[in-house]
């Protein structure tokens, strides 16, 4: 089954009730969108609220997540504890960002496709959510290896110096 989903103007159904077109209708396109469910950010700030909302509830509700945060600020703390230099925690900060990154758009995916086959089971939504979580898996796999060859060499340096 193949889904072709267009971010179009929806008809105008009963659902949508508020979706006829500009030309037979005197509602602005502003009006439109605040009757419709896919909300537009009407500036910067309301923006990152959106994306705000969208790392809380990530906390709240994926444990995953909140396992890759602790896991950051204690590779980062460890990191300036030990005066790991500028460069070598970019590269730390930028492998766990693309953890939690990665892990946010495995929530995201994951949610779209529950909302998709709801409480059914289908095979292909069982493979997308799988190499979702895989593709999380594999980059938590690398940050800790970047992690362990930048922290771990002065960690020993200075456990081994007494």
């Amino acid at each position: 089954m193949k889904a072709d989903f267009k971010m179009s103007q929806p008809p105008a159904t009963p659902f949508f009730p508020g979706a006829t077109s500009l030309t037979q209708s005197s509602q602005s396109l502003s009006a439109i969108r605040e009757k419709s469910a896919w909300q537009i950010a009407p500036n910067l700030f309301v923006s990152f609220t959106y994306a705000w909302a969208g790392i809380s509830y990530a906390f709240a509700t994926q444990r995953n997540f909140r396992i890759h945060t602790v896991m950051t600020v204690t590779a980062l703390s460890v990191g300036l504890f030990l005066q790991v230099n500028a460069v070598g925690m970019a590269i730390v900060a930028l492998t766990c960002a693309l953890v939690m990154v990665l892990e946010l758009l495995n929530t995201a995916l994951e949610s779209v496709v529950d909302l998709t086959v709801g409480q059914s089971y289908h095979e292909l939504a069982k493979i997308a959510k799988d190499c979702a979580a895989g593709a999380v898996m594999i980059s938590a796999l690398a940050a800790l290896l970047v992690a362990s060859f930048i922290i771990l060499p002065p960690l020993f340096a200075m456990v081994f110096q007494f």
